[in-house]
């Protein structure tokens, strides 16, 4: 069983942020049947869905629908959104987790203060049932004004990773570099957790080894025509995974990636 798999419900998105790989595939929003399809055919491998990978999820919308279809069939769902439509899930219960990226933050949108506002306002309802983890980015822009409003509303003094208030975290990271093929790396060697502890759904239903792979390049199958017992025996995927256990990468996307590192 897989840890997480990644399931991108809409590569659509409220923001163009300066440090995200931005979308360049036609805009889609999954439809309710195809997302019925993916709990089916991911049932007994994994227990926990992210609704993560391009796109804002909570522009989807039903997303409310898709999370409360998913609990009912088993699933753990984990959201990270950039906060701006928080408040569209702040009456769901059937959450697991959260993950709220703060330096999504984008000042020509709206002031500090009210989208902070916002997300403080509905956090305060999902964390009765739901964990929120607050995301930063050590060298962004407003990271000071953030972290003063997060001690102001939850009296705590924040050095580093945080536990704020029952369910609430915050959690500090180094801003990382999509991989492209044209990086120039070309390392041939080493290990990652894609195929053995996660991979990603994109939205038009094709399978992807992991989230850092937003453009598509490694097709290893689709979810809406191939079962996941032939994507996994398929000789792409095997070819990838058995190279990992071997401390190679043999797709040139893993060869320009350096997230681990």
């Amino acid at each position: 069983m897989y840890k997480k798999v990644y399931v991108e419900i809409t590569n659509s998105c409220n923001l163009k942020c300066p440090f995200c790989l931005g979308n360049k595939r036609e805009v889609r929003f999954m439809g309710e049947d195809e997302f019925k399809v993916i709990l089916a055919k991911l049932k007994g491998y994994t227990s926990y869905l992210y609704f993560h990978l391009l796109g804002e999820p909570l522009l989807h919308p039903k997303i409310n629908e898709f999370i409360n279809l998913a609990k009912e069939n088993n699933y753990n769902i984990n959201i990270t959104t950039n906060g701006y439509y928080i408040d569209r899930i702040k009456d769901n219960k059937n959450i697991r987790q959260i993950n709220i990226s703060l330096h999504s933050y984008d000042d020509q949108k709206i002031s500090l203060e009210k989208y902070l506002a916002n997300i403080f306002s509905s956090v305060d309802i999902l964390a009765k049932n739901t964990y929120i983890n607050y995301r930063i980015w050590v060298k962004t822009k407003y990271k000071d004004k953030i972290i003063a409003s997060l001690e102001k509303k939850y009296q705590k003094k924040i050095k580093g990773h945080t536990k704020l208030q029952e369910n609430i975290f915050i959690d500090f990271d180094e801003e990382f570099i999509w991989p492209s093929l044209s990086r120039g790396l070309n390392r041939k060697e080493g290990k990652c957790y894609a195929l053995k502890d996660h991979l990603g759904i994109l939205v038009d239903g094709k399978v992807v080894p992991c989230c850092l792979d937003g453009m598509g390049i490694i097709k290893l199958g689709n979810i809406f025509k191939n079962n996941m017992s032939d994507i996994i025996n398929s000789s792409r995927y095997q070819l990838m995974s058995q190279g990992f256990q071997k401390n190679q990468k043999i797709e040139k996307l893993c060869q320009n990636c350096d997230f681990l590192k």
